[in-house]
């Protein structure tokens, strides 16, 4: 569905017609340009919008069906650009992830979003509120969409540091590293740094061409040179956020070698403890079947002090076995 759309002349915001054509012929003959914002379209609503804005039928498809990763395209009329905000939930510690479409043309940006926590409603906020920024024309929106997402992931980033450092705690503490439910914990926020990686990673070299370093040397269309600094500016941001995520994975992959490793160390104390108790065992089991054999000459059959002195020697046995086997460690 159509969320808002209207038609800006000098950073101002004016309410233009209802139809699209009308609303880009205004701005084009005013020197202005039409935004539009869509939520999860259908294709019988967005064909207007193609038809309109002459957008490129791939684009168009890619917009519709969403689940794209981050990209920018170059087509003759328009930029398309995909970005996926991610939304962090503490409740249950999780990362989910929308996506957003932005078509820039030479005098419209039209965005489609598909999810939740998009940051479109507070981008359109703030640029309506910096005329001054919204007069650069409509590179000004895909920079804003832009800034907000990677400064949203500089946010989760925090966060996800947060949990980490709580999970390394609850690993190496004496003992809830040994929880059988640590190593469930640990893929499941390896998932959610992947999940975030999925977003952060793929949108480097997109802001890297927008931002004019990229490898292509040719410039992009519709890109008003002067936002260059800016997108630069992102992009500088984005590589802290790709690292500050590269360094989560490495750290959490290490949380679940230890954790495997004191798992191991643990088994083999047990086993330890097991064979140790064994071996006090097999002492009075191995005297008890050599005394119950029917001997006929065994002067101690008929000592009155024979069974306690025998039941002793297994007891003092057994204490010497407890002792040692304390002593070093397997008890």
């Amino acid at each position: 569905m159509i969320v808002d759309c209207a038609i800006y002349r000098d950073g101002r915001r004016t309410e233009g017609p209802q139809d699209f054509s009308d609303a880009l012929d205004e701005a084009r003959a005013a020197g202005g340009f039409v935004w539009i914002g869509l939520h999860e379209p259908t294709e019988k609503e967005f064909d207007h919008v193609t038809r309109e804005f002459a957008l490129h039928p791939l684009a168009v498809e890619d917009a519709l069906k969403a689940h794209q990763r981050p990209k920018l395209e170059v087509y003759d009329d328009s930029l398309f650009l995909v970005l996926k905000p991610v939304v962090y939930e503490p409740e249950s510690d999780t990362v989910s992830s929308g996506e957003v479409m932005v078509f820039l043309g030479d005098s419209f940006v039209v965005t489609v979003r598909h999810g939740e926590g998009s940051p479109l409603a507070a981008v359109r906020q703030r640029l309506e509120r910096e005329p001054e920024m919204l007069a650069k024309g409509p590179t000004s929106v895909v920079y804003a969409i832009a800034d907000a997402t990677v400064d949203h992931y500089l946010e989760v980033a925090t966060e996800l540091q947060t949990d980490l450092e709580e999970l390394e705690a609850e690993v190496f503490s004496p003992d809830g590293g040994g929880s059988r439910h640590t190593a469930s914990r640990i893929y499941t926020f390896k998932r959610q740094v992947l999940e975030f990686r999925r977003a952060s990673g793929p949108l480097a070299p997109p802001m890297s061409r927008l931002a004019g370093t990229g490898t292509a040397v040719s410039p992009l269309p519709f890109v008003n040179d002067k936002a260059r600094p800016f997108f630069r500016d992102v992009s500088d941001h984005l590589t802290r956020v790709n690292e500050s995520v590269e360094g989560l994975d490495r750290l959490v992959s290490d949380i679940l070698s230890a954790h495997l490793a004191q798992m191991s160390v643990r088994q083999n104390d047990d086993m330890r403890k097991i064979s140790a108790w064994a071996a006090m065992a097999a002492v009075p089991t191995m005297i008890a079947g050599i005394y119950g054999m029917n001997f006929e000459h065994m002067p101690e059959l008929r000592w009155t002090w024979s069974y306690p002195v025998v039941i002793a020697v297994m007891a003092a046995l057994e204490v010497l076995l407890f002792r040692l086997f304390k002593r070093r460690g397997w008890l």
